[in-house]
């Protein structure tokens, strides 16, 4: 497969410059800058604007009251949210303080203006903990928001496969798993072991019950958690950690692990096969990622995929989002050009790292006392 197939697989037919519109009351100086400077930058750009958003529209920026911030709620997947933040004080740690912004205005991105010692800076946070800094130089209005545009329009760009389909046609011999999902389950508890499963985020603790629902209906998930874990069951299908579980904990079939078995390229949404007395989870966001893996290379047993680092490894240049096919296809790259395919360790820039292997025991022997917890940011 290459990348150009695995691109088409989804017959894209979103706009090279998304249309997009701002909302929510331009309460500071900076934040009237902010806003005027950006939307400035993507009309000449070639983007759309819209004094309110379109039910399809494609990027919405929210500039959020960090006393009392406010959702946008989409219309459909595709909408990309940048919540906008103007911060009076300049905080030790940015993702402690701008994750509940990002969480509470139901955003993909967050931007969080602040001021250093260097002067204003523009602080990116994404869902997967990505955090990095575009700083302004006073007089140079353009260049500065040329580069947040740069930030912005790839990941705004993107296009998620997150959506499943279920099929209760899972063999009974499998609905309590086989020796390939106990090895699952004992990987799963090494990453414990090994610090390296943050914690997941408590979205629940910050939702109310409508956003939360909002947030169920849209993407499936009740929570955050981060890595996951994939092993090859025969030539087509593998098993896969699902979405928003504690991978120390992975036990039931269905719920905590998951048989992916296709890739439907017309909705687009990955196809799994369940034990019909279970309520499925979704499988993990990555799946069209690892699915791309294992079509291409055959002799590829298992995948690990962590928010650490390792030294020396060749990453990918943008940090697209989890669940999107930019992502998956820039992995996929990466792993064909390797000398090995197979054995490959490939960076996913501000955001961790995923490991092929030939399976799961194999992949642990190689990153034993190599793996760095802190992703280095850019």
């Amino acid at each position: 497969m290459t990348v150009e197939t695995g691109y088409s697989l989804l017959n894209a037919n979103q706009a090279a410059a998304p249309d997009f519109s701002v909302i929510g009351e331009l309460r500071t100086e900076t934040q009237r800058w902010f806003a005027e400077g950006l939307k400035r930058e993507l009309l000449r750009r070639g983007h759309t604007y819209h004094e309110k958003p379109v039910p399809d529209i494609r990027l919405v920026l929210n500039v959020v009251d960090p006393d009392n911030p406010q959702p946008y709620r989409r219309k459909a997947q595709a909408t990309f949210v940048t919540a906008i933040v103007d911060l009076d004080y300049y905080p030790e740690d940015f993702i402690r303080t701008g994750y509940p912004y990002l969480v509470r205005a139901l955003s993909n991105l967050g931007i969080l203006l602040a001021r250093g010692e260097n002067g204003l800076e523009a602080h990116f946070l994404t869902m997967e903990q990505g955090h990095y800094v575009v700083t302004y130089t006073p007089g140079e209005d353009d260049e500065f928001f040329a580069r947040i545009y740069d930030r912005i329009q790839p990941l705004a760009s993107s296009q998620l496969v997150i959506n499943n389909i279920f099929k209760t046609d899972l063999e009974e011999e499998l609905w309590n798993g086989d020796e390939i999902t106990q090895q699952l389950t004992r990987a799963g508890q090494k990453l414990d072991a090994m610090n390296l499963l943050p914690a997941p985020f408590p979205i629940h603790e910050i939702l109310g019950p409508r956003d939360l629902r909002h947030v169920m209906r849209l993407y499936g998930i009740g929570g955050l958690s981060y890595g996951n874990l994939s092993a090859r069951k025969d030539e087509k299908r593998f098993w896969m950690s699902a979405s928003g579980v504690d991978k120390s904990k992975l036990e039931v079939i269905g719920r905590d692990i998951l048989l992916v078995s296709d890739f439907d390229p017309e909705t687009p949404a990955m196809i799994l096969s369940v034990p019909p007395n279970v309520q499925p989870r979704r499988v993990s966001v990555d799946a069209i990622e690892h699915w791309m893996i294992y079509r291409e290379h055959p002799e590829v047993g298992a995948i690990v995929h962590v928010h650490a680092w390792m030294d020396g490894i060749r990453s990918t240049e943008i940090n697209y989002p989890c669940g999107t096919i930019q992502l998956a296809t820039a992995v996929a790259e990466l792993v064909r050009q390797e000398p090995d395919p197979s054995r490959a360790v490939i960076g996913l820039k501000n955001h961790g790292v995923t490991i092929t292997g030939h399976s799961l025991d194999e992949i642990f022997e190689r990153i034993e006392g190599k793996i760095i917890p802190q992703v280095p940011m850019s």
